[in-house]
């Protein structure tokens, strides 16, 4: 039985991931490459939607290539590489702009949401062509599966009624991918707000864990936690956000259940725990952080891996462009 094609890809619009994109997604790209033939990828073209300095950009693209490497997506699993090296992807998505309907893009949530946010004169024409470079990303290597949150939904139904839409008018081209929805994994909060999703547009820089903080940035931020008055270790999201947003990280990290978690601080006060959380968050991402600086520190080794990546990834679109340009008629 073939592999599946997966397709995925992150945007290299921080210096850091953090806890939440860990446990809620990039944990699962890691074990999809085992049993899939995943190809992962930095949209960096994504990230040009808002005003970018060019170092910086840069700077993010290589953090977080190396970030994805020493959480464990491994380039001899799978294919990483930089959406930018490979043209195609602009070339098809100027022809999914060619058949969306403009209606089709102005109902897309995210640039709804983006523009009412900006105002309509400061939301780029890119925010709102977005979808169909998205759309391109993944037709481009025929992926039979795209791991998303669930709301991601709505860009996957898109990609999926062009490409069906494509194969009606000039033959069959594009694999119709499914949305991987992912696992519900650990829903991990702000610790600062531990009522809000720990992102890093809506919060504060102190309630986000990051991957690529010092150990003592991070030791200090969990044990300036915010908790309630009492002293119970117990989970209650209602009553105890910020314990019960503690409780689920270090089971996260630690493999031990909330149950026992609560039972090991019974009669404890929440100076120990929030240590003990400290502690175990601190040692899990030690390595990571190493890695990704060992990586960095040898910046030309770096951008090899992914000049190996995009090669292949070059090969593949160009398959799918060429067939894309025949069925539309293109002189070659």
């Amino acid at each position: 039985m073939s592999k599946k094609r997966v397709l995925s890809g992150i945007q290299p619009t921080h210096d850091s991931f953090h806890l939440g994109n860990y446990l809620g997604a990039l944990k699962q790209w890691v074990q999809l490459q085992e049993d899939n033939d995943a190809f992962y990828c930095v949209v960096d073209l994504h990230a040009l939607t808002v005003e970018t300095d060019p170092k910086v950009l840069q700077k993010r693209i290589l953090l977080s290539a190396a970030q994805l490497i020493a959480i464990g997506v491994d380039p001899s699993k799978c294919t990483l590489f930089i959406q930018s090296h490979v043209p195609a992807h602009n070339q098809l998505a100027w022809v999914l702009e060619c058949i969306t309907g403009f209606g089709e893009a102005s109902r897309m949530t995210q640039f709804k949401d983006k523009s009412a946010k900006a105002g309509s004169d400061s939301a780029r024409v890119g925010l709102f062509t977005y979808p169909m470079l998205q759309a391109a990303d993944i037709l481009l290597y025929q992926a039979d599966l795209v791991p998303v949150g669930e709301d991601q939904r709505q860009h996957i139904e898109l990609t999926r009624d062009l490409a069906g839409r494509f194969n009606a008018r000039y033959g069959q081209t594009f694999q119709l991918p499914e949305a991987y929805i992912l696992k519900a994994g650990a829903k991990i909060n702000d610790i600062q707000d531990p009522t809000a999703k720990m992102s890093k547009s809506s919060g504060s820089a102190a309630g986000v864990i990051e991957i690529m903080d010092t150990p003592e940035a991070n030791l200090k931020k969990i044990k300036s936690a915010i908790t309630d008055a009492g002293r119970e270790v117990r989970f209650d999201q209602a009553e105890k956000p910020g314990i019960s947003n503690l409780l689920t990280i270090h089971s996260s990290l630690s493999g031990i259940s909330i149950a026992d978690l609560e039972k090991e601080f019974d009669g404890k006060g929440y100076g120990d725990f929030k240590t003990s959380v400290a502690e175990v968050v601190v040692e899990y991402l030690r390595p990571i952080r190493q890695r990704a600086l060992d990586l960095l520190s040898d910046e030309r080794h770096l951008i090899n891996i992914l000049h190996t990546g995009s090669s292949k990834a070059r090969e593949v679109a160009g398959a799918t462009l060429d067939a894309t340009y025949k069925g539309l008629g293109v002189v070659s």
